[in-house]
């Protein structure tokens, strides 16, 4: 592997440059790539996403990007989902029907149900409460804001894979 090579996987349909301007910002270099050689390479590995879930699903399994990923997982490397690239994690989604997911977390994304005063799309900013301690939360204060625009959420399979909920 080559050490710390950050990739960001680069399947048609991600928030590429705000990625990798976030690992900029920390001093990090990240590489955007297409190509499922350089994930195997990698030291990390990143999946974003924009957009709907069975489109996503699509085009990373036309181009092998998606099971590069699933290995880097597997080989234990450090690897992360953000927005949609979190959701195609789990092994479902209800998005415009049932799709297949990953499969790397058990469960499924669900749309947030109707409830009056709340709107979806789900817009704006949260309170984020970590469950536990992971290095993905250091050097964030205790309960930070963050940004939301969504309308599906997460219904994880296994609470010990929850680090934090908002």
């Amino acid at each position: 592997k080559d050490r710390a090579m950050i990739a960001i996987i680069d399947y048609g349909m991600g928030n590429l440059r705000s990625v990798q301007k976030a690992f900029e910002a920390v001093g990090r270099r990240a590489e955007v790539t297409s190509d499922p050689h350089v994930i195997a390479r990698s030291s990390h590995v990143i999946l974003p996403g924009v957009g709907a879930f069975a489109d996503a699903m699509a085009e990373l399994t036309r181009t092998g990007l998606g099971q590069a990923f699933v290995e880097a997982v597997r080989d234990g490397r450090p690897c992360l989902g953000v927005c949609l690239g979190l959701q195609l994690l789990f092994e479902t989604s209800l998005e415009d029907g049932e799709h297949q997911g990953l499969g790397l977390l058990p469960g499924r994304v669900v749309r947030f149900a109707a409830q009056p005063g709340l709107k979806v799309p789900h817009m704006g900013w949260n309170t984020l409460r970590a469950r536990r301690s992971v290095p993905l939360l250091q050097g964030l204060e205790v309960e930070p804001s963050v940004y939301f625009v969504h309308s599906y959420h997460a219904a994880p399979g296994r609470s010990e894979d929850v680090i934090a909920e908002s």
